[in-house]
């Protein structure tokens, strides 16, 4: 199943430890801005005589783990899952117990009204799967969903807030599909840790109370609004924050199962909520009855030596990713120096190339059938050719991989956020999750049922159907169809043995975070977590985006002297990983926000 065109030389692996000059300083800039992440971590130290590595989110490189690790973007939410595989639960045990917690203490990201995608290393097996859990569009949604009238789009948060946005949600169903397939410990058990957070309150973190003193939309909600503003006041950092309709949710789905979510109480609350709004929704009990989590086959790619494995559709981002190398794989990016413009110069018009062909060609599998050929090595060696060094490219368009494309798609607006979570775990045997969990928009769709947020995940269609000329668009609102989306859950795999799992969140930009860290650690021989520390350059359709308050945004003067328009701004990642070395597993955490890895 891997394709691999060489074998690394085992000393490659010691030098990617040690940090180099030029990137040190940048490193050691994050530990001021980031002190916050460090307490935390100290934290949830567990008890003194466990043996135990904590990756602590402060620009100091983490330690060894041997047995098992967890890299998840909230120190409870690592913590819980840490507990979990110390006391003997593999990593589909320490999953379910992970993403419940996340739910609670990261509702802004994800949760149990939103959807997931998940990859798979079963390592007794040496099999690579994936599994969709992606919200699904009503089987009552109209195909002009998002439009004002017939050649108007709504704006994008007229479309968000309120019922008219929220699919079906997927993750529970993951949860309790793959736990009863894979999971070792009792289903109860694994639901306790977030139930006793709820019950006896969580401190409230400050990457959460930011989120909810600058939100323009969650108060319109009076469920929402009572509970992330207490007393009419946002929520502050260190509140500790009770949820017992959250703990009614999980009590019934510890007695019941986790099928119990799609056709009960908690699926008609749901239901009321959406339906009632005044932009009310389409969503009914025949969309939670039908839903289902579907296992697909993981897409893989060559870059280099190794085989990069992600989702592939209803998801774009295996396929993107691996476009984006593909193409740079006809450069030597290892002779260039990592922060000069003329190697960003090539990462963005590759990048440029691979949404071009993004935009056009995919979504949801089951409704529309793609090219072959996108993965094509003389295909994407074709397309490396169109990139002219230190120019930005005028226009950029999508390519004809093959001879199949019977349906010439047009590209569609489907502005795609960027609150997302990822996380990876291993556990004892080797088995690994990399998995990406949403429910889109920051709190989603600003409404609040059973104790959780549901999402806007149907913004990510293409809010017209057709463009001017009535060509249709791929990833236009159908019945029962999957937006397409760019989460990009991936593992990389070295001679058929895991090297990298990672992932992150940040909307179409995902794509970009996840390839630039390859890049970084592949070609430019970074270590994981200074891969994750390094400075944001993104471009997906002409616009250079540039990280604020970094050296990046010293290279804006060459960049517009390519040509390129430049923004200079935050680019919020969340990358969590974890890099396999012959002595053990290391795990990295993006100091942008407040991961913790644990590990033993």
């Amino acid at each position: 199943m891997h394709h691999n065109s060489g074998v690394r030389p085992r000393s490659h692996y010691r030098s990617h430890w040690g940090p180099t000059p030029y990137l040190l300083a940048f490193c050691l800039s994050f530990i001021s801005a980031y002190s916050h992440a460090q307490q935390t971590s100290d934290e949830f130290s567990p008890e003194s005589g466990q043996s135990i590595s904590v990756a602590k989110t402060d620009g100091i490189g983490p330690q060894l783990a041997t047995e098992f690790i967890v890299s998840a973007a909230n120190p409870i939410a690592s913590k819980a899952a840490f507990e979990v595989l110390k006391n003997g639960g593999n990593a589909i045990d320490a999953m379910v117990t992970l993403q419940t917690v996340l739910s609670l203490v990261e509702p802004q990201s994800s949760g149990l009204g939103g959807g997931s995608f998940l990859l798979y290393y079963d390592a007794k097996a040496q099999k690579l799967t994936s599994f969709d859990a992606r919200e699904t569009a009503p089987l009552n949604a109209p195909l002009d969903l998002f439009m004002e009238d017939k050649d108007t789009p709504m704006t994008f948060f007229d479309a968000v807030v309120g019922g008219r946005a929220v699919g079906t949600p997927g993750t529970v169903k993951l949860l309790w599909d793959l736990h009863h397939r894979l999971g070792t410990q009792e289903w109860p058990n694994l639901l306790l840790p977030a139930i006793k957070l709820a019950q006896n309150g969580f401190i409230v973190s400050p990457r959460m109370a930011n989120a909810v003193a600058n939100d323009k939309h969650l108060k319109r909600d009076p469920v929402a609004a009572d509970y992330f503003f207490p007393k009419g006041q946002a929520l502050e950092a260190g509140h500790r924050l009770k949820n017992p309709e959250f703990v009614r949710t999980l009590n019934a789905l510890a007695e019941h199962g986790g099928d119990y979510f799609y056709n009960s109480f908690i699926s008609q609350s749901i239901i009321n909520t959406v339906q009632k709004h005044t932009n009310k929704g389409y969503l009914s009990q025949a969309d939670f009855s039908d839903y289902n989590v579907i296992e697909r086959e993981a897409v893989c790619a060559p870059y280099r030596q190794y085989e990069v494995c992600g989702m592939g559709p209803p998801s774009s981002g295996a396929i993107t990713v691996s476009q984006t190398l593909g193409i740079l794989s006809n450069f030597d990016l290892a002779m260039y120096a990592p922060l000069k413009a003329p190697a960003w110069n090539l990462i963005a018009e590759a990048s440029r190339l691979a949404f071009a062909d993004r935009g056009l060609y995919i979504a949801d599998p089951d409704f529309v059938s793609m090219p072959k050929g996108l993965l094509s090595k003389a295909y994407l060696a074709e397309r490396a050719t169109l990139i002219q060094a230190n120019k930005a490219a005028k226009e950029v368009k999508s390519g004809q991989p093959s001879a199949d494309v019977a349906t010439r798609f047009q590209q569609g607006r489907s502005p795609e956020q960027d609150s997302t979570s990822h996380f990876v775990i291993v556990d004892r045997d080797g088995n690994i999750v990399s998995m990406t969990s949403s429910i889109e928009n920051g709190f989603g769709s600003r409404l609040m049922s059973n104790g959780f947020l549901l999402n806007n995940q149907l913004t990510d269609f293409s809010f017209s159907a057709a463009d001017k000329n009535g060509q249709l668009i791929a990833n236009r609102v159908e019945a029962g169809k999957r937006p397409r989306s760019s989460m990009a859950p991936t593992i990389v795999f070295e001679n058929k043995q895991p090297y990298i799992a990672l992932g992150s969140p940040g909307g179409s930009r995902i794509i970009s975070y996840v390839t630039n860290a390859l890049v970084a650690v592949i070609d430019w021989n970074l270590s994981l977590q200074q891969a994750f520390d390094f400075p944001h350059i993104t471009n997906r359709f002409g616009m250079m985006s540039l990280e604020a308050d970094t050296p990046a945004s010293a290279l804006e003067p060459e960049f517009q002297a390519m040509g390129y328009k430049t923004s200079i701004r935050n680019l919020n990642s969340g990358l969590q990983g974890v890099v396999f070395t012959p002595k053990g597993m290391i795990g990295a955490a993006d100091k942008r926000r407040e991961g913790l890895v644990l590990g033993r």
